[in-house]
């Protein structure tokens, strides 16, 4: 039996490996775990992004959580940082968001937080896993009748409270400041707007009417090009990308520069230094961090962790050694002060606010951290782990390692979303890195080729 939870929820192509069948298992499955250690009547909070499955999915869970005797508030559409405050705000066991971030509108994905407002541990995933496996085989599992059936509330004022916490987490106003926003048709559309209004921002929007289909097409994160034309057209002082769920942001200082999760990390980590407020004047990154974000730190005579790729394990870092920023070059960045999880639209906010305070341009920021060149070919595949761990794909890997030496550095690495083979390289020359990369790709597309 395969783990049906991957490295952040479950995901899938919606009504194909994503079902409404299986959703509804969820939200009974989480109604009976969570209603048989905290409560009777379990209030569990959900959320979604804007994608055309999303209200399907979500009529499925609240059925399945009140199947089960549980109390389902669905707060429509918010940021997934939104559902993590809200769950601790109203004291729910539980938060559900419906989300496949940065992925096209036909995937979705359904990912949980405890009530204390983290992601769920492996362990409990598994426990609700089991659940859901039995219920697929046959569903034994109680039936509340009468008054003890659940009951489903909507609450989207609730989005409002959330907008209110964002907007205390800075200080400074931006008035005369003039900010291209990109909402990625997604789940920032409505609160993230609001809150750059509210402090006095002069505001460009950009991919902020999601009509179901179009969350993320050729906009967001992960698709920036146009947020860097518009900053230049309209020149403007910095431009801010938001992903899908909004967990992320990206931005593009007034040159045209992207200001990646890195330069952000090394700009927050100098505003908290010169106050005091960065713990151990240490940040956690991950592997994908590129060199040049380590030779900038150590110039703010500061000091970094690394980890595994994914925010769970950056988190987990933070909370066992009481670190408060950490991040990834994605743009996933955590401040532990505000936040149980990654915020784009804090992690914004403390971008604008590190340019106010040190009265610098987003582009005089962005170059205290010089970026290497690094390539990434992402390869899709049938096979993650042979397309890894294959004899002509390790061989490739191996020389490529050996033509770069210390100057640079490869990473071959499995999607955790996605079924991907990532490919990096790093190192001060574009075209043999470019050269290395392929090299290695074509190896692992022969080795896909003929499993």
């Amino acid at each position: 039996m395969g783990r049906l939870f991957g490295t952040d929820g479950v995901r899938g192509e919606a009504n194909t490996e994503l079902k409404p069948e299986l959703a509804y298992r969820l939200g009974r499955a989480a109604a009976l775990y969570f209603g048989k250690r905290f409560e009777d009547k379990p209030k569990i909070l959900i959320g979604r992004d804007t994608r055309i499955s999303g209200e399907m999915l979500e009529s499925a869970l609240i059925t399945g959580i009140c199947s089960a005797g549980g109390h389902a508030i669905s707060v429509g559409v918010i940021p997934t940082p939104g559902v993590a405050y809200l769950v601790r705000k109203i004291h729910a066991v539980a938060g559900i968001v419906i989300s496949a971030s940065h992925n096209p509108f036909y995937d979705n994905g359904i990912k949980f937080f405890g009530g204390n407002g983290y992601k769920l541990p492996d362990a409990v995933e598994d426990e609700i896993s089991e659940i859901v496996y039995q219920m697929a085989h046959e569903d034994k599992f109680p039936r509340p009748t009468g008054a003890k059936i659940g009951e489903v509330e909507y609450r989207k004022d609730f989005l409002a409270d959330y907008i209110d916490f964002v907007a205390s987490t800075t200080s400074e106003r931006f008035d005369g400041m003039k900010i291209v926003l990109d909402c990625a048709n997604g789940a920032a559309y409505d609160a993230m707007p609001q809150v750059l209004k509210r402090l006095g921002a002069d505001l460009i929007l950009m991919a902020d009417n999601p009509n179901g289909l179009n969350i993320n097409d050729d906009c967001g994160s992960t698709h920036i090009e146009n947020l860097r034309l518009e900053v230049l057209r309209r020149r403007a002082d910095i431009g801010i990308a938001h992903d899908g769920d909004a967990d992320r942001c990206l931005c593009i200082d007034e040159k045209g520069n992207l200001i990646d999760g890195d330069h952000i990390l090394i700009m927050c980590a100098k505003l908290m230094m010169d106050v005091g407020a960065l713990v151990k004047n240490t940040v956690v990154t991950t592997v994908m961090a590129n060199i040049g974000f380590r030779q900038a730190i150590e110039n703010l005579n500061g000091r970094y962790e690394v980890t595994a790729v994914g925010d769970r394990y950056v988190l987990e870092n933070m909370l066992k050694n009481g670190y408060n920023l950490g991040g990834e070059q994605s743009g996933h960045i955590i401040f532990t002060d505000y936040s149980t999880t990654g915020d784009g639209l804090i992690t914004a906010l403390q971008v604008l606010t590190a340019m106010k305070k040190s009265s610098k341009t987003a582009s005089e920021l962005n170059e205290m951290m010089t970026t290497f060149p690094q390539v990434l070919i992402n390869v899709r595949v049938k096979n993650k782990k042979l397309s890894q761990e294959a004899e002509s794909v390790q061989r490739a890997i191996t020389e490529g390692k050996e033509e770069l030496g210390d100057a640079g550095r490869i990473l071959v690495r499995a999607s955790g979303t996605e079924p991907l083979v990532r490919v990096m390289a790093e190192g001060p020359n574009k075209l043999q890195l470019d050269r290395i990369c392929n090299k290695i790709a074509a190896e692992i597309e022969k080795v896909n080729d003929n499993a």
